[in-house]
């Protein structure tokens, strides 16, 4: 694939997208910088990709209206950009698509298809119907006019911040971080692109590692948006040549980066979209001295969703703990445990309590309490004082289990 394309889609573009800034973000480091895509129309960098094929469908593409699969976000770029050249759309979405992403494609004037179990599963009732309706499929990463869309956003990067060493981009089929890295790569051959997936859903990672495109299983995952058992044949090549380092980050550390990034930088992203920053934040690569940017692909999280993302997060980052405590079933006993962690400064968010029927005597009884902390010096001084005052307990913090 020749980079030109990349800068025959800028023109094409232009008067269609948002140029998204790049901006600062000393929260997380010195010379550390966040490509905030969140902010382009339709809430992701899929915008680009699908526009620019859509704008160059020949009349008779064009005439048999388009399908695609999508697990939201490329499914709102091509509503969007079929609706503006007056070209039906047909989006084969995952059933556990999260219902922002549906109702928005629909609002883009799409008619949806909801298939069950995965991406994959969508994508091939997609082609289904491109072969027995004639619809012009469109393709989410694995298309040349799709990855050149995408390659627009590595352009912007280096126009903003032509002295980054490091770009960040996450990985589900491979289309962005194949657009981003012929882009970066054509106009300094130095600079490193490092990709991110999660260990759920390690696809890309487990091909390039095996030197052969491979089918992952994958798992439930908060970053559904690069949730793809097989890469593209194309992005795979392009993955091989173009980018230096893939690495993985846990349901945990996304959440995390997640909660950082709407407290600190006041900003919404998606799970796939705060991967990026999850590699920056628990330090999968090496970025000493190096000023980074990190791609935020899309803002569109489901709100059923934040508080669990919330939830884990807060465990994640040492400031939530869950006790269980063995106790005595006399009174005054939970009052006594609740003095103690107010003496220590804990907050307590939940409680309650439940006969021990597996301990040795018969009045006992275990005492769940779910505190905010402070961070990890304070979760330890928590455990200290149960521990000078001889109570049994088990502890669940950061990624601890019971």
């Amino acid at each position: 694939m020749d980079v030109k394309e990349v800068y025959e889609a800028r023109e094409r573009l232009r008067s269609h997208i948002k140029e998204t800034p790049v901006v600062y973000a000393p929260n997380l480091g010195e010379d550390i910088y966040l490509k905030v895509e969140v902010l382009q129309d339709t809430g992701s960098f899929k915008l680009r990709g699908a526009y620019n094929k859509i704008a160059t469908l020949s009349d008779e593409e064009a005439e048999r209206g388009v399908v695609a699969c999508s697990a939201g976000n490329h499914a709102q770029g091509v509503a969007k950009s079929a609706s503006e050249r007056g070209i039906k759309s047909v989006i084969c979405m995952p059933y556990h698509a999260p219902l922002s992403k549906v109702k928005a494609t629909r609002n883009y004037g799409a008619e949806v298809e909801l298939v069950k179990d995965s991406f994959d599963d969508a994508a091939a009732f997609a082609k289904k119907l491109s072969e027995e309706e004639g619809y012009t499929f469109i393709a989410p990463f694995d298309d040349e006019k799709i990855i050149a869309g995408q390659g627009t956003v590595g352009l912007e990067i280096l126009e903003e911040l032509p002295d980054a060493d490091i770009i960040v981009v996450p990985i589900g089929g491979g289309g962005l971080i194949s657009g981003v890295a012929l882009a970066a790569k054509s106009i300094k051959p130095e600079i490193k692109i490092i990709g991110v997936q999660t260990k759920i859903s390690p696809s890309m990672y487990e091909s390039i590692k095996e030197g052969k495109i491979l089918t992952v299983k994958g798992g439930s995952t908060i970053a559904d948006g690069i949730a793809v058992k097989t890469p593209g044949e194309i992005t795979y090549e392009m993955v091989k040549e173009y980018v230096d380092d893939i690495v993985l980050v846990t349901e945990g550390e996304v959440s995390s980066a997640i909660l950082t990034l709407l407290e600190d930088n006041k900003i919404i992203t998606e799970g796939a979209a705060a991967s990026t920053v999850a590699a920056l934040m628990y330090r999968k690569f090496n970025h000493k001295g190096k000023k980074v940017c990190c791609v935020l692909s899309g803002g569109n999280i489901d709100v059923t969703r934040v508080s669990k993302v919330i939830e884990k997060g807060l465990y994640k980052t040492n400031r939530r703990m869950e006790l269980r405590i063995k106790l005595d079933d006399q009174p005054g006993q939970l009052t006594k445990i609740s003095g103690l962690l107010e003496e220590q400064g804990a907050n307590i968010v939940q409680i309650y309590q439940n006969v021990d029927l597996v301990g040795e005597t018969i009045d006992s009884m275990i005492v769940s309490i779910i505190i905010d902390t402070k961070d990890k010096d304070h979760q330890g001084q928590i455990l200290t004082a149960l521990n000078q005052n001889a109570y049994v307990y088990k502890a669940r913090y950061n990624d601890s289990q019971f």
